[in-house]
């Protein structure tokens, strides 16, 4: 992790979904959320957050869009737009999808399973690597890559009562 980076233990989904709320509320258009973990890690439980706190109407319907490869939520206060690379064979397979229009929009773009389509990602993103530690524990270390997300960090820091360093 870099200095940048940020380590929360969330002790309960309540607080994954608290801490993608705080995600979602500080994003801008443009910003994407690089999301790594194992099946069970909370990855869907944080973008669910991530579109409470955007706004979206239809936040409590969030899924894993594994079969879907790409859900998008477009009433909130900007588009969000939830991608699964989990079934994919590499970068090549999400931009054929047309995935770069939305990892690169308008609106804020979260990647499931980022780690199996590394060079479709944009240079300046946040990632967010979620591991189980308990039954409902996740420890998630959250590391911008570049100065977007680096404001997008401080500001959830700053929500979260927390000073970046």
């Amino acid at each position: 992790m870099t200095a940048a980076a940020w380590e929360v233990h969330s002790q309960s989904v309540a607080e994954t979904l608290a801490l993608g709320r705080r995600i979602g509320a500080a994003a801008r258009p443009g910003d994407v959320v690089a999301l790594v973990g194992d099946l069970g890690s909370g990855k869907t439980h944080l973008a669910k957050g991530i579109a409470e706190g955007l706004g979206a109407a239809r936040a409590h319907d969030v899924t894993s869009p594994t079969f879907i490869i790409c859900h998008e939520y477009l009433d909130g206060r900007m588009p969000f737009y939830h991608l699964d690379a989990y079934r994919l064979h590499g970068s090549a397979d999400l931009e054929a999808i047309g995935a770069d229009e939305m990892l690169e929009g308008d609106g804020l773009a979260a990647l499931e399973w980022a780690d199996r389509a590394p060079e479709a990602l944009p240079d300046d993103r946040l990632d967010v690597r979620l591991e189980v530690t308990g039954a409902e524990t996740r420890r998630i270390a959250l590391a911008p890559h570049g100065p977007r997300a680096e404001r997008l960090l401080a500001a959830v820091r700053r929500a979260a009562g927390e000073a970046a360093r």
